[in-house]
């Protein structure tokens, strides 16, 4: 990998009006700023902001959550959201007074209650605020959900207390630096599986997604240890998901209910010895990252000083900047950052920045000419002169033609045997790339048609006055398929070498 390549892949975002809307329909939010709203002639609250029991039961109702044993549940989660978030503020009742009269204006005992909560300014801007104050509001949620999500099992903490013993985080098995980095991380994956899969949108396995964080990327087969390690950390990924899906940062389907009782004998979970089908894979558990949660772990990256590209970020950079990142990006965003770039600029005047962009003899000038024919052959017909101001340029010259020919125009001057060579060496060089060429079978392609097509072909190309050619000829030689164009190809390369020192 170079080094100026971004630390993270593009990704496409939705507009900040399609990300605020889902905000706002996220469940857990959108319930917030239900009970916000509910508690506009004050609530009573106790010492940590908390709704008092009667007042607890009131909000449940009024979420429609009565009939549901997880109700109570679901509004506490709320309302804490809401307080964390600043949609309802708290005020410390001064006597018993004044918590007497919230309790009373909400039909409420005041036992317990030390406050009073009422609607806070972040109601307003959620409501009536813009689409950026909206997903400020709903990150300062998401961080607090995050912090839930990898907080222990608070059953164990009041068991140990119970007891009348103190806080060990150990015996819990809970280090909530390792939780964090392992949800972070885990995070990060799906991050990338949506910047570089070819549907965004698809779900990922539990399991592999476990693995991806347990297995070491140099075994083979992983161990029964590392297994049972993909196992337990499979299980808080259940966890954190069932947490983190309410706030609208992931789309989850959980582990099945029934997986989790099916024991061996031994007592420890079934392991599939062969691979699963869809549907049994699904039954372990679906994720991903939804269009929000794409937008919240790049702010959290941009946030840690990563590199994180979107797609857009470069529609009013210079020709010289789009050309240089272009190589380093997936096919269809590149094509889409070349589109918002060109929408921007006149047809001719982009053409003549990204022409003279696309000069240079340096190692990155073949990629530099690939990203500009690509984005070239976006543009309108309008552009035509620039083309031709550049047919006697040897950088610059073929891609020119092509241009000009795959449009059918006219008056097209046949270039020279030495031009004809030049852009031959040059595209092959941009393909080389960092990847295995020996796996690359486009490119092997390439290389027998075109030492097929020329006779003496090696014996030109050696003479040809282009940084690349030892380097490509070397190529040419590794991946030809006959041992004698193969040869060929080697004792040419040695000769461009020679050239080249000479």
């Amino acid at each position: 990998m170079s080094a100026d390549r971004p630390t993270m892949p593009p990704v496409r975002l939705h507009s900040e009006a399609e990300l605020a809307r889902a905000a706002l329909s996220a469940p857990l939010l959108a319930r917030a700023a239900k009970l916000a709203h509910w508690a506009d002639s004050g609530v009573p609250v106790g010492v940590g902001g908390e709704l008092v029991e009667k007042a607890l039961a009131a909000a449940t109702e009024h979420l429609g959550l009565a009939a549901d044993e997880d109700g109570p549940a679901y509004a506490a989660e709320a309302w804490q959201l809401a307080v964390d978030t600043g949609l309802v503020e708290i005020t410390e009742d001064e006597d018993e007074d004044d918590a007497g009269d919230a309790a009373d204006a909400a039909h409420l005992p005041d036992d317990a209650a030390v406050g009073t909560a009422t609607p806070g300014e972040e109601l307003g801007l959620l409501t009536a605020g813009d689409p950026q104050d909206v997903l400020d509001i709903w990150l300062g949620g998401m961080e607090t959900v995050l912090a839930d999500a990898v907080a222990p099992d608070l059953s164990d903490i009041a068991d140990q207390l119970a007891e009348g013993g103190e806080l060990d985080l150990d015996a819990i098995d809970w280090n909530p630096e390792e939780e964090a980095e392992l949800l972070d991380g885990i995070l990060g994956n799906l991050y990338l599986l949506s910047a570089l899969g070819e549907d965004p949108g698809q779900d990922v396995p539990l399991p592999a997604l476990a693995a991806s964080m347990i297995v070491p990327d140099d075994m083979d087969e992983p161990t029964d240890e590392i297994l049972e390690e993909v196992s337990d950390a499979m299980m808080r990924l259940d966890d954190q998901f069932r947490v983190l899906e309410p706030i609208g940062l992931v789309a989850y389907r959980p582990v099945d209910e029934a997986l989790i009782e099916e024991l061996d004998e031994d007592g420890e979970t079934v392991t599939a010895a062969e691979p699963l089908a869809d549907e049994d894979v699904a039954r372990y558990g679906l994720v991903r990252l939804t269009p929000l949660g794409v937008w919240a772990v790049r702010a959290r990256m941009l946030d840690a000083g990563v590199d994180a590209p979107a797609v857009g970020d470069l529609a009013d950079k210079s020709a010289d900047a789009l050309l240089a990142a272009l190589p380093d990006y997936p096919e269809v965003l590149a094509q889409a950052e070349s589109e918002q770039w060109l929408t921007a600029r006149a047809p001719l005047d982009a053409a003549r920045d990204l022409l003279a962009a696309a000069r240079g003899d340096d190692a990155r000038g073949p990629l530099r000419r690939l990203a500009a024919q690509q984005t070239l052959s976006l543009v309108a017909p309008e552009a035509e002169p620039a083309l031709r101001e550049v047919l006697d340029d040897r950088h610059l010259g073929g891609l020119a033609r092509v241009w000009l020919a795959e449009r059918g125009l006219p008056d097209i001057p046949e270039p020279s045997q030495e031009l004809v060579f030049w852009l031959t060496v040059d595209t092959i060089a941009a393909q080389l790339g960092d990847a295995d060429d020996e796996a690359n079978a486009e490119l092997q392609e390439l290389v027998q048609g075109l030492s097929d097509q020329h006779s003496g072909f090696f014996d030109a190309v050696w003479r040809v006055d282009h940084p690349a050619t030892a380097d490509v000829l070397e190529a040419m030689g590794r991946l030809h398929p006959d041992k004698k164009a193969a040869k060929e190809a080697r004792k040419a390369a040695f000769k461009a070498r020679s050239q080249q020192a000479g």
